[in-house]
């Protein structure tokens, strides 16, 4: 039995589906493409499968991955080609490698945002403004007891540095966030927050991740 790390991308549409629904379409494929899998044991046997920093619904990725544990007489390459020709348009495996990095070394992630507005100008000194103050409160849903409330939270020093341009007819925010175990910021709670701090209708909207980091700033691998 050996380890691998599956590198995969998620655009398109399939930026729309859960990670629930992920690790499902994995399992699909991984039986279709016939790869000689570890099932875990006991009464009701699975396939291992770890994924490294699940994703939020609608986000786009480059650098997903997924673990798993090979039994058997099967090549890397072999796995990729029999995986991508199994798995549906959007999502596809980019490497297939034995020498990798425990998941919990992932610190940072780095996202390009994509907005547009009716007055472009405008809206990027807004978020300049939001990005520039010492405190950025966002606001998360919460339980007191059986009431929900909302809470705000300073989500600020949870962004490691930024850079924002007006490129054709698009606001690109290039920008690195807390990301793993101990600190992480959803990318999604961060584009609502600004949304709802520049109080103004945006017309179009993406969100990808584009690389996952450790402490020291190397990419994940």
């Amino acid at each position: 039995m050996r380890e691998v790390r599956l590198v995969f991308s998620k655009t398109d549409r399939c930026k729309y589906i859960s990670h629930l629904d992920i690790n499902r379409c994995m399992s699909r494929a991984l039986s279709r493409a016939e790869i000689p899998l570890w099932f875990t044991e006991g009464f009701n046997p699975h396939p291992y499968m770890s994924f490294s920093l699940p994703l939020s619904l609608g986000v786009e990725s480059l650098c997903e991955s997924v673990d798993l544990r090979i039994v058997g007489e099967i090549t890397n390459d072999e796995i990729k080609t029999r995986m991508n020709n199994m798995l549906p348009t959007g999502i596809r495996i980019a490497d297939v490698c034995d020498d990798f990095r425990d998941c919990s070394e992932i610190a940072y992630s780095d996202y390009i945002y994509k907005f547009e507005f009716k007055d472009n100008e405008a809206a990027l000194n807004k978020i300049s403004e939001v990005l520039k103050s010492d405190e950025i409160l966002a606001e998360k849903k919460a339980k007191q007891g059986k009431r929900r409330i909302v809470k705000e939270t300073n989500i600020k020093p949870f962004i490691d540095k930024y850079n924002i341009s007006i490129r054709d007819n698009d606001i690109i925010l290039n920008i690195r966030l807390a990301a793993g175990t101990e600190r992480n910021l959803n990318p999604t709670l961060l584009f609502d927050t600004i949304i709802r701090l520049i109080d103004m209708d945006f017309e179009w909207r993406s969100i990808s991740r584009i690389a996952l980091l450790d402490k020291d700033y190397k990419i994940f691998k």
